[in-house]
């Protein structure tokens, strides 16, 4: 069964309201989601360093080519290991994770093990972003006001780095980050926030409160 099957609409956990509309839907690509939100290259670097470290020890100490050769790839199955970990985790995350844009909010769902989904209606957006990257794929962040505050835990990896004080959520890793962002960027423009009715009092019921305030 698909991750969305049981959603009435893919991404979203209801029908939208009378008068919403569903403008744009979304999801972010594995690859550059295990690259830049779990630090695949970073983790990769880092082996090959100690591995490297391991096998100039070795080397220093006058070892064989034998043992040069088992000292350097002892750490390979720690990072292959760690490695593939990580790359599950990316393309899980990918899979699991649906970003929605309507002409009132933004919607995220996300979550591998116990999917959650985040309403950022449009009254709690300040602004957004677009960072776009050599791979092509780019992040649209949300800056928002006090109104739509989330937690860091609760958005990552769907967060801007470094933002833990102000968490901003992230469109990660999109692979049409441009068509996501101007969808975006004339929702927001376009949108107008509905106002409170108020019934206007009749001489009648003017009258009626003035007398039970005296």
């Amino acid at each position: 069964m698909s991750e969305h099957e049981i959603e009435p609409i893919p991404g979203l956990p209801d029908y939208l309201p009378p008068g919403e509309r569903l403008l744009w839907q979304g999801a972010p690509h594995w690859r550059p989601l295990a690259m830049r939100a779990f630090r695949l290259r970073e983790v990769m670097i880092y082996f090959a360093v100690l591995m490297a470290w391991r096998g100039l020890l070795a080397t220093l100490e006058g070892g064989s080519l034998r043992e040069i050769f088992d000292a350097t790839l002892s750490l390979a199955p720690l990072a292959l290991g760690a490695v593939s970990i990580l790359l599950v985790i990316a393309i899980l995350s990918a899979r699991t994770t649906m970003y929605s844009i309507t002409d009132r909010r933004v919607v995220m769902r996300i979550g591998m093990a116990l999917p959650v989904t985040l309403n950022i209606p449009f009254e709690g957006i300040d602004g957004a972003s677009l960072a776009e990257h050599s791979d092509k794929s780019g992040d649209v962040s949300l800056s928002l006001n006090n109104n739509g505050r989330i937690g860091y835990l609760v958005l990552w990896p769907h967060a801007r780095p470094w933002r833990y004080a102000k968490p901003e959520p992230m469109l990660r890793a999109l692979p049409d980050p441009h068509m996501a962002a101007d969808v975006l960027g004339r929702a927001l423009a376009g949108y107008v926030q509905p106002k409170s009715v108020v019934i206007p009092q009749t001489p009648e019921d003017a009258l009626r409160g003035a007398v039970m305030a005296s």
